[in-house]
Order: C-alpha cells, then structure tokens, then sequence
C-alpha cells in the first residue's frame, strides 16, 4: 500500500503563490496517474488537477485552469502542486491521490488564502 504524506500549505494573501508536495512511500506510485484534490470547509472533496503517469499532458479543473501547475519526479516518488494567483475561494485542504483515488488518504495539508 502507498502512504501519502503532503505537505507545504500555508497562510498567504490573495495573489500570491504556494508550491504544494506529496511524498509517497510503500511502493512506487510511477505506474499510476496521480491527482490533487482539494475540500473546501463545508463542501465535497473535489478534482483540482491531475497528471498521467508517462506520456501526455497535464490536466486540470477550470477553477485553477492558468493559476496551478501539477508536476512529478517518478524517481523521487514526489508529487508537486505549483499554485500562483491564489484567491480566497482555493482555501482547503489540499490532498494527493491517484487519479482516480484509489490509495488510503493522507492528512492534507492546508491552504489559507486571505483577502
């Protein structure tokens, strides 16, 4: 089984940026697309942004679509969520999985985007 561990989530005020990891350990996750997700105070966990495991292009929701950029190191078995231009409705708690989930969630890491 992978356990995930995020980690880099912050206080910061609107506009400002915010590089997210997701440090996998248990077993490699280079065979698998992987995901973040994010859940918003009161609201479901939802798809944020997601990246296959070799060929093809990243993706992403249409909230953060232009503002966030997904990124994996497979050797480091490293997970990076780059999020600039953040506004105060991206405040969540921020999760890596694969896409589609299918490992045990880690804790989050929270974002905190003040305006």
């Amino acid at each position: 089984q992978v356990q995930l561990v995020e980690s880099g989530g912050g206080l910061v005020q609107a506009g400002g940026s915010l590089r997210l990891s997701c440090a996998a350990s248990g077993r490699t996750f280079g065979e698998y697309a992987m995901g973040w997700f994010r859940r918003a105070p009161g609201k479901e966990r939802e798809f944020v942004a997601g990246i296959r495991w070799s060929r093809g292009g990243p993706y992403y929701a249409d909230a953060v679509k232009g503002r966030f950029t997904i990124s994996r190191d497979n050797a480091k078995n490293t997970l990076y969520l780059r999020m600039n231009g953040l506004k105060p409705e991206d405040t969540a708690v921020y999760y890596c999985n694969a896409d589609p989930p299918r490992f045990t969630w880690g804790q989050g890491t929270q974002v905190t985007v003040s305006s």
